[in-house]
């Protein structure tokens, strides 16, 4: 399970951003729920979860301590980097598959991830006879969110997180609470949008007949001509203003006092989980793995000059 994927995909879905703040799970829930449909797609007994996260200086913090403590749950954590990404996660994951099908420790492996680079990692795993099956998490139409194309192909199958697992385990955190519980923590984080991403068909796995979640590469995609457009989309204003409005409206719900002072106090920067949060979301919406400088400037001025509207 790519911890990263799973929760960003899972808050796009509950709370219209990829802000992990906005989100609180019953992580002993969501993982009894993902290993339930993980036996039943592969009609095997599961070995173990393997749960991959990043972790300040790679050192658990209460929530990870207490994942890592639940039986046949495996904690792996990789580091935040200096720009506030994740780092190391992907390569574990990618060792851990590969190493696994080449000792026969399973027959199938079910990854929770959408991230291009795992793509060689899950040829590799085929290579020695192993199955590999795609988990997505579903989005507010109940279609597979942020899947790399090409692990699409690689894979031997995708198929949906059930949305009522999502929707029982991950709900919106309206009230922050000064000390949460193991249970019920918005866990934060950051996840970097950087592979080709689109949505599918959740019923067989099969592509969608439009693209237009994200294209093959930096641009528009004209599915006529398949030719890549890189001019401004007209209504980028638009776009910006709503990813804005999403994860403002998320960040006031669920900030402390003391989060929404430290905000306007380090104005004009902005803290790295909304920064990477705001990123996320308008690639997404664009569907560019590459923003421009001059479209990154855009999205965080309009952002703090709604902050100063609405507060």
């Amino acid at each position: 399970m790519d911890v990263g994927y799973l929760l960003s995909a899972a808050a796009v879905r509950v709370t219209g951003t990829s802000l992990r703040n906005g989100i609180q799970v019953d992580y002993e829930s969501l993982i009894d729920a993902l290993v339930q449909q993980a036996e039943a797609l592969s009609e095997l007994p599961m070995l173990r979860v393997h749960w991959y996260d990043s972790a300040r200086d790679g050192v658990p913090d209460g929530s990870q301590q207490f994942i890592g403590e639940l039986p046949n749950v495996k904690l792996r954590l990789g580091r935040f980097g200096v720009d506030g990404q994740q780092k190391g996660v992907d390569l574990r994951i990618g060792l851990d598959l590969v190493m696994h099908a080449r000792n026969a420790v399973a027959d199938v492996f079910v990854l929770v991830s959408g991230d291009d680079d795992l793509t060689e990692a899950v040829e590799e795993a085929q290579v020695h006879g192993v199955q590999v099956i795609l988990l997505a998490v579903p989005n507010g139409q109940d279609r597979p969110h942020g899947i790399s194309r090409h692990l699409i192909r690689a894979a031997d199958g995708l198929k949906i997180i059930f949305p009522d697992a999502i929707d029982t385990a991950v709900t919106k955190m309206e009230t922050p609470s000064a000390v949460p519980s193991p249970m019920a923590v918005s866990l934060g984080g950051h996840q970097r949008a950087k592979a080709p991403l689109t949505d599918f068909t959740a019923q067989d796995g099969s592509p969608a007949p439009h693209l237009s979640s994200a294209p093959a590469a930096s641009g528009t995609l004209d599915v006529r001509t398949g030719t890549t457009n890189h001019e401004e989309p007209p209504d980028l204003a638009e776009q910006i203003g709503s990813v804005v409005t999403n994860v403002l409206t998320t960040f006031r719900s669920s900030a402390t006092p003391e989060a929404l002072a430290e905000l306007t106090a380090g104005k004009p920067s902005i803290p790295r989980d909304i920064d990477k949060a705001l990123l996320t979301d308008l690639s997404e919406r664009l569907g560019e793995v590459d923003l421009s400088e001059a479209v990154r400037h855009q999205l965080r001025a309009r952002f703090w000059e709604q902050y100063d509207h609405a507060w």
